[in-house]
């Protein structure tokens, strides 16, 4: 998937991955559709006329884009496509990975072996003198430390490893620093380690931002270990999308009298590793191998447009909230793959589908 972006074809490459209805997994199908990103925006209102969407689908203005480039570029921070050489290849390893990242820092770290620590945001001083402890003893033994800048557990592994290395992932822009109360955290993560976001820089974070935010940790990790954690917490998300990338998974156990022990218990219930120091970090790490991207097709057959036309409410008609997979719709459809794929594409931009990570899709009514 490597390639050189001209100006302007990084510009559509971001216009592209902007654009409403557009996630990561619409964005590979439409790459991989037209190649080019140009192409794809040239096609982008037709396809969702057909797919049943009333109001024109465009996407974002020229200006718009531009002006993100610009403020990224005042920030001293750098838009990475997911085709750019140097996209982290723990992320490239995603399928699918996302279109864009901005990096602010030392992007290097970012392809070096990685672990993340994450825990509750109101966590306890042992929970957070543990994650910091476990940092520091990890950054000492060669592995930049991941984490959300969140308090608490968050935080104060940011702050073990911050001599050795380590990598902030935002829920909103490079420059969304919250709390507020870890700007002078944030300042020197920038300046000693690297803060990535997929947003625009500017950005405020919102609730439907942080599991974006944190399968972009999982994801760029070998590792993920839960220090402290509720039963219902977004650390766990993280812990799951960590297993779904097939990322090792440790929690640090804890007293079952504890509400913030009952999510990492759990996760040891249901075969995470235990984590009690650095050597089992290590030990779950040792054999890994390095990221290879998953094989993916490019320039699929083309398909005629009567055999999406002949199929696409047959498709529509089989999706429902509950999300399922794209090869139970082919079954189901009884459609040759490439259609399908192409009538769920149409159907995404329309808004009537949302095409999820893992092969999965859901109807949106």
């Amino acid at each position: 998937m490597i390639r050189k972006l001209t100006d302007a074809g990084r510009r559509d490459w971001l216009r592209l991955a902007r654009t409403e209805n557009v996630g990561p997994v619409t964005f590979a199908q439409l790459i991989a559709r037209f190649g080019e990103a140009s192409l794809a925006l040239a096609a982008l209102p037709d396809l969702a006329r057909r797919g049943g969407r009333v109001s024109p689908l465009g996407a974002p203005p020229v200006d718009e884009v531009l002006r993100e480039l610009e403020a990224g570029q005042a920030l001293g921070a750098r838009l990475v496509a997911n085709c750019d050489p140097d996209f982290p290849a723990a992320l490239a390893a995603l399928d699918p990975p996302p279109p864009v990242i901005w990096v602010r820092g030392d992007s290097r770290l970012l392809n070096q072996s990685v672990v993340a620590i994450v825990g509750a945001r109101v966590a306890s001083a042992g929970g957070q003198r543990f994650a910091r402890g476990l940092a520091v003893e990890l950054g000492a033994a060669g592995q930049v430390v991941a984490s959300g800048m969140a308090r608490g557990v968050d935080g104060a592994a940011h702050e073990g490893a911050l001599a050795t290395g380590t990598i902030a992932v935002l829920g909103g822009g490079v420059d969304d620093i919250y709390p507020h109360e870890h700007r002078g955290l944030y300042e020197r993560i920038v300046a000693e380690g690297c803060v990535v976001s997929e947003n625009a820089p500017g950005r405020t974070a919102t609730a439907k931002d942080f599991p974006r935010r944190n399968r972009i940790i999982s994801g760029l990790s070998r590792a993920v270990v839960v220090v402290e954690a509720e039963l219902r917490s977004g650390s766990l998300i993280t812990a799951r999308l960590a297993a779904e990338q097939g990322r090792e998974v440790l929690a640090v156990p804890g007293s079952p009298l504890d509400p913030r022990a009952r999510g990492t218990n759990d996760l040891i219930r249901q075969g995470a590793a235990i984590c009690e120091g650095a050597e089992d970090v290590l030990r779950a790490l040792e054999g890994l191998g390095g990221f290879r991207e998953p094989e993916r097709t490019f320039g699929p057959p083309p398909v005629e447009d009567a055999q999406v036309d002949a199929v696409r409410e047959r498709v529509a008609a089989l999706l429902s909230p509950t999300p399922v997979s794209r090869d139970e719709l082919v079954r189901a459809a009884g459609a040759p793959t490439a259609v399908v794929l192409a009538v769920l594409t149409e159907l995404a931009l329309a808004g009537r589908a949302e095409l999820l990570s893992g092969g999965l899709v859901a109807g949106l009514g």
